[in-house]
């Protein structure tokens, strides 16, 4: 399993490398009062996903924290059980007196 997982990483790698090698071209950005910022377009989209994904990963993580803490105090220790139930001891016999 961790083979899987380390060759999507390095995939993922590669073909991130080919899309800004084959993309590595300037952009203009027009940007407010005239400012025009001279930009790579692989800068420019892994930015943009990066911006868009963040918070989502974020608040992704933030849940999964609630409802690990909630999991752990629903679950509580195993050492608050009670002791088992004893039977308790018979009691002593009694004969009935006869009033004679």
């Amino acid at each position: 399993m961790q083979f899987l997982k380390t060759l999507f990483w390095v995939l993922l790698a590669v073909l991130l490398v080919l899309f800004a090698v084959t993309n590595w071209t300037v952009v203009t950005l027009n940007l407010w009062g005239g400012l025009q910022a001279d930009v790579k377009l692989p800068v420019l989209v892994i930015g943009a996903f990066l911006i868009g994904f963040l918070p989502t990963l974020a608040i992704y993580g933030a849940r999964i924290w609630a409802l690990r803490r909630r999991l752990e105090t629903q679950s509580g220790p195993v050492a608050n059980t009670p002791p088992p139930i004893r039977n308790a001891p018979a009691p002593p016999e009694t004969t009935p007196r006869s009033n004679i």
